[in-house]
């Protein structure tokens, strides 16, 4: 979530140089205050909602809630959380279907914020939910606006009303009014209307969204808003609120690098919910805006429940058992790890999942260095391997791995590098299916944390660990010594192991801590 960058990083360092802090005075208070405050205000935080969240977060910082927390610390980052979520709406909000089908919902917004595509978008979402939404076409005037919306229809697999070829030409009001109608015969349960923008607020485009609106009786009306406009996006928002008013609003292009000040100050000054967040370019980039989870996101405490669900979205269950059983009978192969690849970019961008972790915030460098093409490259030299080298790596000689490497443009140290990796990965991976701990790539293996009963090669060979000494008195000798004090077995921790007291050991404890 590059939008939120910067913000993420101001506050993150604020509550970093609490941390250190055993109790808070009045006057740190204030300085976190002063450092929340100019946070929000370079992320372009209207004002008037930086004064009202700032003011809160002081009055419940000293208030004893705080004074009275074990980490005082920990206290005002959940203060900062819970207000940061009430700015961004509370809970969150989900459309509203109509008692009897069609749902009609009208779009508005600028021309450039996006309206066009998340179109396409909402309808693909909608119809993996088992609807059958209808794209009306009521955008006349931008240049292509139809032919736009023809071409994301076909993307999304979604049915379009386009009677108009646009450019200027048709009624918008009449071509929305018939995509209901149509919509209705036809059975669609769903109509999104998208309507014209323009380069401005302007009285045009708002008598022009009025008269649709008044024509249609929309169940939703969705203003679709670019988090990257900046400053300007609340005074857009308040002239389409008094002009068309809207029940619902869209944030997208959050995957920019703007400093997205513009979504914090929409929900606070127009009371109306963020329901949605186009957080990219595919059509599957589409993300129910969920204001904890946000909250979370920008303080950096990670988004573990959206990670969860985009998983269980592109992971098929049965796969999932199937791979399971493989690696238990130690038949996982190339091909099922092709396989799960495959479902693991169905997820979307890596830096993005890799981004909802907690603290990853503090590995910005290691995000932006991770490149995506590597899965890429990894897949294609896996499908330059013929179906018997992916089920047996251990056929592949000097000769085929040349072979893979020029056909799937790449070098035989990479070919080496990816069966090296897999054989690690597979062999770890068997071990945890077994109930054993891998022996993780410089650390080692975990000691104490085996599976029970297995036992070690050492043993299994039943070499003696006594004295090698070539001479027989000096070996006879050494071996009677082990015997009597045998060395120390360890901890799990690399820690001595120690001998169990005597009674003469407890009854010197007892006499240190004053006990006959």
């Amino acid at each position: 979530m590059a939008t939120f960058g910067t913000l993420s990083d101001r506050l993150t360092e604020t509550f970093r140089n609490l941390r250190t802090k055993g109790k808070l005075s009045a006057s740190d208070v204030d300085g976190t205050v002063r450092e929340i405050r100019r946070a929000l205000l370079d992320a372009d935080v209207a004002l008037p909602v930086v004064k009202d969240f700032t003011a809160k977060v002081r009055e419940r910082a000293l208030g004893d809630e705080v004074n009275k927390a074990l980490n005082p610390a920990q206290q005002v980052v959940q203060i900062v959380n819970e207000e940061l979520i009430a700015i961004l709406g509370g809970e969150q909000r989900r459309l509203e279907f109509a008692k009897n089908p069609p749902t009609v919902i009208m779009l508005a917004g600028l021309q450039g914020s996006g309206k066009t595509t998340f179109a396409g978008k909402l309808a693909k979402q909608l119809q993996g939910e088992g609807h059958t939404p209808l794209l009306v076409a009521a955008d006349l005037q931008r240049p292509n606006a139809v032919t736009q919306l023809t071409v994301v229809a076909e993307q999304a697999g979604a049915t379009i009303f386009a009677p108009e070829p646009g450019n200027g030409v048709g009624d918008p009001v009449r071509v929305a009014r018939d995509g209901v109608e149509h919509a209705r015969r036809q059975q669609h349960d769903i109509v999104i209307i998208d309507t014209a923008g323009r380069l401005g607020v302007d009285a045009e485009l708002m008598k022009q969204a009025a008269d649709i609106r008044k024509a249609v009786d929309p169940d939703e009306v969705l203003f679709v808003i670019d988090a990257m406009i900046g400053q300007d996006a609340v005074n857009t928002a308040k002239a389409f609120q008094d002009g068309v008013d809207f029940t619902g609003v869209v944030l997208s292009k959050l995957d920019g690098d703007a400093r997205g000040g513009a979504a914090l100050s929409v929900a606070s000054i127009t009371g109306r919910p963020i329901m949605f967040a186009s957080t990219g370019e595919r059509l599957e980039d589409l993300e129910p805006f969920h204001p904890d989870r946000m909250a979370s996101r920008i303080l950096d405490l990670g988004d573990i429940l959206t990670l969860i669900e985009q998983a269980q979205q592109a992971f098929d269950e049965a796969e999932a058992l199937k791979v399971a059983e493989k690696l238990a009978t130690e038949t996982f192969t190339l091909e099922d790890f092709l396989e799960q690849m495959q479902q693991l970019k169905k997820m979307g961008s890596m830096k993005k999942m890799l981004g909802m972790l907690p603290g990853m915030g503090q590995m910005k460098q290691q995000l932006e260095d991770f490149d995506e093409r590597e899965i890429d490259r990894t897949e294609a030299i896996i499908r330059s391997m013929t179906p018997g080298e992916r089920r047996n790596p251990k056929v592949l000689n000097g000769s085929r791995r040349l072979r893979i490497a020029r056909g799937s443009g790449m070098t035989v140290t990479d070919v080496n590098q990816l069966v090296q990796r897999f054989e690690q990965a597979a062999k770890m991976m068997k071990t945890v299916a077994r109930g054993g701990t891998p022996n993780i790539p410089g650390m080692g293996p975990m000691a104490g944390m085996g599976r029970p009963g297995a036992s070690s090669k050492r043993g299994k060979k039943g070499k003696s660990s006594g004295s090698r000494s070539g001479n027989p008195a000096k070996r006879a000798a050494e071996n009677a010594g082990l015997a009597a004090n045998p060395s120390p077995t360890g901890t799990g921790f690399g820690l001595g192991g120690q001998k169990a007291p005597s009674e003469a050991d407890l009854a010197e404890i007892q006499k240190l801590f004053g006990k006959n």
